[in-house]
């Protein structure tokens, strides 16, 4: 009896030796800019207790009582930081700034690509006016050399295809409002500037696929801007050849904002054209971002954005050489009229964002979008088609056309959502909530007239005939309605770290009375003994809910005119994902590199079929095939050269599709697509060279679909640039009064082709005296030089 009452009383005044107290301790973990440091390892020196942080850079770990202890911050392109600290008696929170593994050259950060947990990857868009691009500078552009398993054969557009998918399977947020481009947009000269201003982007994610189920109803890909909230007064202009941008951002007590304005022309590359005239393009647009706290917990954010896309052109002759070495043809065209194309988008969203606690948020998100867009040109043309000899030209075609287009479509959009964020212990809640309200009023009238020696054709001696035509006019106004919710969590095991992710998202439109169901979920694992390593395996449901393009079935009428009717029993498209990948990060001779693979298969269903015009996509109208895409993709990321960060990628797939039984290629299926992206450093020199060599895609004979299995030739291009910094950051002791309002001054030139390779980008069909349809090639741009001039302050 005494022994046990001794032994409680023991237990009652030293409880440390049966129960160890702990306590939590919690922080940030952010880089030197401030900026959250995602997948951070946070160690308890000499023990197996360690946690990670998640993508706002917050970590929590639960420690023992000691005398002191040592906290261990780590992850891949960062110095290792150790932080000594005596244990509080009670929770405490420590922040961290980890010292980036970076060489400082002239102002110029170079740093290590992070691994990802899941298949939302980092973009590293840092130094992005000093690449060399031929769209001008976009976002989408170091998305087609820096994102994995992205394809892009058209240096004019800003657009992509990711994994077989075509351009409108990608879907575009940001500051999580989804965001639309034109639909009528026919040819990449007239496509101006994508809706993202990259002056104005303080982080992009990207996945080609198997992403969670917060983002929307699209089949292939996601990209999510975050725009900057800017905490001092910074700005920046640029001027090139090409256009200029200029951003300013500012501070006033609780409020901030950040504007720019662009403004494009591209009349010099649009001249390297095989077709001559006036090119006179003229893309302007301004944005906006603007916050304001309220209080602490209460805070209101605006984005509106204004573009207007003018692209006038007068063409007046084309001269195109084609066929093969052993019988080579010559196409020349003499013009007459002209073209005519307006974009005009007006766009504002408001975010009311409420902080319940330091866990959980709730936001109400208000959006419109109106598109006004205007297609029309009268163009005539007299042709001829030669046989190139050695004794000279031997005409075996000729003929007139006339094209003729009068295409007007009016859109808007309205959406309200509201989006919730929760945080409970090891789990990260995301759900929301949204209505949406679509008006769409489309009126088309095309046709093209062609003659050959004297006759219409298609030739018909009772009536004069069209080569083609096309009238429209639709209406339609809808609703959709959607939600989801998701959960993230992490937990460790002896043997790592887990991140699981799993969620569902329904969808139902009015228009069709559909509704759709997508349950997602991916896993990421670090092995706790090879913390440089990272797996990662998503699957889900993905559909593709039709906007309007899909809608469109070309009829015949009785007149013998095709007529564009909108199909009501039109179902979404349906992709499952598989993608099995992963990141291997690893240093040689004191550089850092990451090489990430991915392995994916994904099952198509209910597709509607489609060809590819340019940049233009024309869909059936009708769930009629069904397919796969599979492939696998890997990228190097590193310090080719000590102290600058370039990229090498390729990709092998395969996209095939069943249509009436018979397989046959998608548009989009490319067996290889390889990128590289080098940058070098030296002194006050920065040089960077992009390249891109892709198989070509196939085409049909208009009339046949998909049956003809024609392939393009390869899009092979080399683009290469070089800036000199004339001020920089390191240059603040030797600067004069005025040089102290700049922090750098950058000017350069590019030479964009550098091999004057003019690629393909779509077919035109002409028919010779002997009924033989001649495939013309439409091709891109040639070698072309830029100067630049870049200021920042």
């Amino acid at each position: 009896m005494h022994i046990r009452c001794f032994v409680i009383f023991f237990f009652m005044l030293f409880p440390g030796f049966l129960f160890a107290q702990r306590v939590k301790i919690t922080g940030i973990v952010s880089d030197p800019s401030g900026l959250p440091v995602e997948l951070a390892s946070v160690q308890e020196r000499g023990t197996i207790n360690g946690t990670f942080t998640d993508e706002k850079g917050k970590y929590s770990l639960q420690v023992s009582t000691k005398d002191s202890l040592t906290l261990v911050f780590s992850c891949l392109g960062y110095n290792t930081t150790q932080v000594n600290l005596p244990v509080p008696e009670k929770d405490a929170v420590l922040n961290v700034r980890m010292r980036m593994e970076t060489y400082d050259l002239e102002g110029v950060v170079v740093t290590a690509n992070a691994f990802q947990a899941n298949t939302m990857e980092k973009i590293n868009t840092k130094q992005m006016r000093l690449s060399v691009d031929a769209t001008g500078g976009s976002i989408e552009s170091r998305i087609i050399t820096a994102g994995i398993g992205v394809s892009s054969t058209n240096e004019l557009s800003s657009q992509y295809s990711v994994r077989g998918g075509n351009y409108n399977e990608n879907i575009v947020y940001v500051n999580g409002i989804e965001v639309y481009r034109p639909l009528l947009i026919r040819n990449a000269q007239q496509e101006g500037m994508s809706f993202i201003n990259p002056d104005l982007a303080e982080s992009v994610r990207f996945s080609s696929g198997g992403f969670d189920a917060r983002y929307g109803d699209k089949m292939s890909s996601v990209l999510d801007v975050i725009y900057k909230t800017p905490e001092k007064l910074e700005g920046g202009v640029m001027g090139s050849m090409l256009g200029g941008n200029i951003y300013l951002g500012s501070v006033a007590g609780k409020f901030s904002q950040i504007t720019g304005f662009r403004y494009k022309r591209g009349t010099t590359l649009l001249k390297t054209l095989d077709t001559k005239g006036d090119y006179n393009p003229l893309v302007m647009d301004v944005q906006t971002y603007m916050n304001y706290s309220f209080t602490p917990k209460v805070s209101l954010s605006f984005m509106g954005n204004y573009s207007d896309n003018v692209y006038d052109f007068n063409p007046s002759t084309r001269e195109t050489s084609f066929g093969t070495m052993d019988a080579p043809r010559k196409f020349m065209v003499y013009y007459d009229g002209k073209e005519r194309d307006r974009f005009r988008t007006l766009f504002g969203a408001a975010i009311l964002k409420y902080a319940i606690s330091e866990h959980a948020n709730i936001s109400l998100q208000l959006s419109a979008l109106q598109s006004r867009e205007e297609e029309t040109y009268d163009i005539a043309g007299e042709y001829w088609i030669s046989n190139v000899l050695e004794q000279g030209e031997e005409n075996i075609g000729t003929g007139l056309f006339h094209q003729h287009a009068r295409d007007f479509l009016n859109a808007e959009v309205f959406n309200a959502s509201i989006v919730g964020d929760l945080g409970i212990e090891q789990h990260a809640v995301h759900w929301s909530l949204g209505v949406q309200k679509e008006l769409i009023k489309d009126r088309n009238n095309e046709w093209e007239l062609r003659d050959s020696a004297g006759y219409s054709l298609p030739f018909d001696e009772k009536i004069l005939t069209m080569y083609s035509n096309l009238l429209s006019m639709n209406r339609i106004e809808s609703n959709r309605y959607s939600g989801h919710i998701q959960d993230t969590y992490k937990f460790r095991i002896k043997e790592g770290m887990l991140y699981l992710t799993a969620g569902i998202r329904g969808s139902y439109w009015d228009y069709n009375k559909e509704f759709v169901f997508s349950p997602r979920v991916s896993v990421g694992f670090i092995p706790s003994k090879y913390s440089n390593i990272t797996l990662r395996f998503a699957t889900g449901l993905y559909y593709q809910t039709p906007f309007y393009k899909e809608l469109r079935v070309i009829e015949t009428n009785e007149d013998n005119n095709s007529v564009v009717v909108l199909n009501k029993n039109i179902k979404s498209q349906r992709s499952i994902h598989f993608v099995l990948g992963g990141d291997y990060g690893f240093k040689f001779d004191n550089r850092i590199f990451k090489f990430t693979a991915e392995m994916y298969y994904k099952k198509l269903d209910n597709l509607i079929p489609y060809t590819v015009d340019n940049v233009k996509v024309w869909y059936y109208g009708a769930n009629t095939s069904n397919g796969y895409a599979t492939g696998i993709d890997t990228k190097l990321f590193g310090q080719f050269v000590q102290g600058t960060d370039s990229w090498i990628g390729l990709s092998l797939m395969q996209a095939k599709q069943y249509i009436d039984g018979v397989k046959v290629s998608m548009p989009t299926d490319q067996l290889y697509n390889f990128t590289f992206f080098f940058t070098e450093m030296y002194k006050r020199f920065q040089a960077n060279v992009r390249i891109i060599w892709a198989a070509g895609l196939p085409f049909s004979v208009p009339g046949y679909k998909y049956k003809a299995g024609l392939t393009a030739p390869p899009y092979r291009r080399v683009d290469f640039g070089i800036s000199y910094c004339l001020l920089g950051e390191n240059d603040m002791d030797s600067r004069n009064p005025i040089g102290n309002y700049f922090r750098n001054i950058w000017i350069g030139g590019d030479i964009f082709n550098l091999f004057d390779i003019k690629n393909v980008s779509s077919y035109s069909w002409f028919t010779d005296v002997n009924g033989y349809r001649n495939a013309v090639p439409d091709r891109l741009t040639g070698r072309q030089i830029n100067v630049k001039l870049i200021v920042e302050f």
